[in-house]
């Protein structure tokens, strides 16, 4: 089963604290020759971008600044809108959505209504008031916008995993979905870092991720009543780098879930994985978030930027050619 590639192409990056801002500023030029090394000879690969709605204070900048640079040789947009309006007031929200379709253009092919809605964290929109309405309306009028414009653009929402028996975050979604929200998901994205904040063994790592995969399938979403039919895609995972973390076991970490994602994608319904990042935000700073790129911070590869590679090119979609 051949399985859409992506990744984060932007130095720009959230920590549990805030937003973090790479020690150098990101290159176009530099960017796009990494990004046309990781795409090979597959047909494309999706650019995963982040917009932010705010309607009383100043929302963080889109990252990366001009997504639609690195738009080449077919890759295409996966655009996330993140909900971060601190009174939860849903005013503008729609129609910041509806613009956000309108503008994405034919490369548009993806929309990620809410970033994580179910982690209570500064960076993410779990943080925000009144979220689950936002994703349940910014679901619905992003399909509606798509449809409207004659555009096949997959819209959908992401979540982390649920180890919390308690937590009620699938079951409140699915109290409060309508038929409109329902007809309009086309995916349900998974953001999931496995052995980044646990450490799980490496003969581990493999059941470790079936196991959160499986449960996100088989336990979470149908809280939320949403069917084996609409597919999971893995949104964000990586493993960073740094003190007491070798590049080696960074590409090595890469190999395992992604080979396990795919093995798991037609009993799952998986259809999509994108890498978070492409390039460390600094690569000399001690922080766990600043070292999660396949690039250091000066552009120059680890290990694990030709591991994705391979797995792209052996896995992704081929490029078509024509029959004469």
């Amino acid at each position: 089963m051949t399985m859409t590639f992506g990744i984060y192409p932007g130095g720009v990056l959230g920590d549990d604290q805030g937003i973090i801002h790479p020690v150098r500023p990101d290159e176009p030029d530099r960017i796009n020759e990494a990004l046309d090394e990781l795409q090979g000879d597959v047909a494309t690969l999706a650019v995963r971008a982040y917009r932010s709605f705010a309607a009383t204070v100043t929302p963080p900048p889109p990252a990366p600044a001009d997504p639609h640079a690195y738009l080449q040789r077919g890759r295409t947009l996966d655009l996330v809108l993140q909900f971060r309006e601190p009174s939860g007031e849903l005013d503008g929200w729609p129609e910041f959505v509806r613009e956000a379709v309108r503008t994405g253009g034919p490369e548009l092919t993806s929309v990620q209504v809410c970033e994580e809605p179910n982690l209570n964290l500064p960076s993410v929109d779990g943080s925000t008031p009144n979220v689950l309405n936002a994703l349940v309306q910014g679901v619905a009028a992003a399909k509606q916008e798509a449809q409207s414009l004659g555009r096949h653009v997959a819209v959908g929402f992401n979540a982390v995993p649920t180890f919390d028996p308690s937590d009620t975050f699938w079951s409140d979604l699915g109290t409060l979905a309508d038929a409109r929200f329902r007809q309009s998901l086309d995916y349900v994205g998974l953001d999931f870092f496995p052995d980044v904040f646990h450490p799980i063994p490496e003969d581990q790592l493999a059941d470790a991720v079936t196991a959160v995969l499986t449960a996100f399938r088989r336990t979470s979403l149908p809280q939320a009543g949403i069917p084996d039919s609409v597919p999971i895609r893995i949104c964000e995972n990586g493993w960073p780098t740094g003190p007491g973390r070798t590049e080696q076991r960074q590409a090595a970490v890469l190999d395992t879930v992604i080979r396990t994602v795919a093995a798991l994608a037609t009993d799952l319904n998986i259809d999509g994985y994108s890498l978070f990042a492409l390039r460390d935000a600094d690569s000399n700073d001690e922080g766990l978030f600043h070292h999660f790129g396949l690039l250091r911070d000066d552009y120059t590869p680890k290990p694990a930027s030709a591991t994705y590679r391979q797995l792209i090119n052996e896995m992704g979609n081929p490029p078509v050619t024509s029959v004469r």
